[in-house]
């Protein structure tokens, strides 16, 4: 028996009725596509003839690299010519020297909360960290214990020790965490000084030269003079210019874009398909420039801070006093800080935990999270690592502040956008036309402040 549909149809059914509708549309969309804040909040500069020069004043280097190590298995051993990244060793060439100082080294494997140096002691060792997180420990004011700093891998202790016999610990250094240090002792550094007299002759230079007058930044000092009465001779002086200033010249990102001319011809409403293509492709072509601004390895944030511009966590986790230190660093007109969004979850639990609340800040309508009433925007290129690690920079933009920029050229032929074109390449045998896409751009830090960098930013710690 056949069961039929005791109500009839009364009306025009939907399927039928959609025949005849014509369906409304979005553009195409792309999830690739994130705010860009680094690239929309730096200030740009025009760069004629695709290459920028940074002139600065002469500073001399005082030292301030970071050490390199080489490891074999559980072995480490630290790289000879990176030796002279010690203030006093700057400068000195003698190979065969350096390879014999590097062998003294004597590899020491500590734990968490040992102390590898003490207060008031005896400064008789040279202290390469090759691995970890050292804690300098002071006296302050008051008799309180004072943090005086935190010291991560390629940086050391003790230098003071190649160009003085005698000295004491003004500081006790402990571990945070399981570290890997190398060590020289005074014994091993003066057989190594009785065998080698270039190098006594190299020290003797170095502390006949300690006087020079420098200011804090490395900088020969302008002679100046203040509350003087009568009529003193004035001190004369000149500001000296960095002889090989830094060059950057433009880097481009590129694609060929290709269009089937029948697509074009046939296709095109309601949406324009080439523009459509464009669309898309100049948003990828602008998310690879926001990345190759922070990890590109010649002019990328990441790989131009300065070394002394750079500093590790504390603990681990991001937390309020790690960003106050980045603020310490950069405290000429701070601009915005930069994260990954884990980062920036990060950061949250840590002020969760402490009963902190980071407050917001208005940004071109958009509210979003401050610290200290500057910005924290989020940037996935910042990269993460497979242990769970990332960075966070804070920068002062803008050439007036000395800050960091953004370089481009505009007026280029055919440009579609400011330092990007779109160049119409022909049409091949098989219908289909070319389009040559192409941005230009660099970033430059005008001055080392401008830049901090938060390292070792743990965003995955299980409590």
């Amino acid at each position: 028996m056949t069961v039929t549909d005791p109500t009839p149809q009364l009306s025009l059914g939907r399927d039928a009725a959609r025949t005849l509708a014509t369906t409304t549309k979005s553009v195409p969309q792309m999830q690739a596509k994130s705010s860009r804040w680094l690239l929309r909040l730096l200030s740009w500069l025009e760069v004629d003839g695709g290459t920028y020069r940074v002139n600065r004043r002469l500073s001399y280097t005082l030292g301030d690299g970071r050490i390199t190590f080489v490891a074999t298995g559980s072995h480490v051993r630290v790289v000879p010519q990176e030796l002279r990244e010690l203030p006093s060793l700057r400068g000195f060439d003698d190979e065969e020297t350096l390879t014999a100082l590097a062998g003294r080294f004597v590899q020491r494997e500590v734990e968490p909360g040992e102390v590898i140096v003490e207060f008031g002691g005896a400064c008789d060792q040279v202290v390469l960290i090759a691995h970890g997180k050292i804690t300098k420990i002071g006296t302050g004011e008051y008799g309180d214990q004072t943090v005086l700093g935190l010291l991560a891998g390629g940086e050391y202790l003790g230098e003071q020790l190649l160009t003085s016999q005698d000295g004491l610990w003004e500081f006790t250094a402990k571990a945070v965490t399981a570290a890997t240090v190398l060590t020289l002792s005074r014994r091993a550094w003066d057989e190594i000084l009785d065998q080698a007299e270039d190098l006594r002759a190299h020290l003797d230079d170095v502390r006949a030269g300690q006087g020079d007058s420098r200011n804090d930044h490395g900088e020969a000092e302008i002679e100046l003079a203040s509350g003087h009465d009568g009529e003193p001779r004035l001190p004369s002086t000149f500001v000296d210019y960095d002889s090989e200033p830094r060059e950057y010249e433009l880097s481009v990102a590129q694609t060929m874009l290709r269009v089937h001319t029948r697509v074009t011809d046939l296709y095109n409403e309601p949406m324009d398909q080439l523009e459509q293509q464009l669309r898309l492709t100049v948003e990828a072509l602008r998310e690879r420039q926001e990345h190759e601004m922070v990890n590109n390895p010649d002019f990328g944030l990441l790989h131009n801070a300065d070394f002394a511009q750079r500093v590790p966590t504390r603990t681990g986790p991001p937390t309020p006093d790690d960003f106050d230190e980045l603020l310490s660093l950069v405290w000429k007109e701070p601009g915005f800080f930069l994260a990954h969004p884990r980062s920036i979850a990060a950061f949250a639990r840590e002020c969760n935990k402490l009963g902190v609340y980071p407050g917001s800040a208005d940004l071109n309508g958009h509210q979003v999270p401050a610290w200290r009433g500057v910005p924290i925007l989020p940037c996935g290129k910042i990269p993460v690592t497979g242990t769970r690690t990332s960075s966070v920079l804070l920068m002062r933009t803008g050439e007036d502040a000395q800050g960091v920029v953004g370089l481009r050229q505009t007026g280029l032929p055919d440009e579609r956008e400011p330092g990007l074109n779109v160049r119409f390449k022909g049409i091949n045998d098989q219908a289909v036309a070319s389009y040559l896409v192409s941005a230009y751009y660099s970033a430059a830090v005008l001055v080392p402040d401008a830049l901090a960098v938060l390292e070792q930013v743990e965003i995955g710690r299980a409590d």
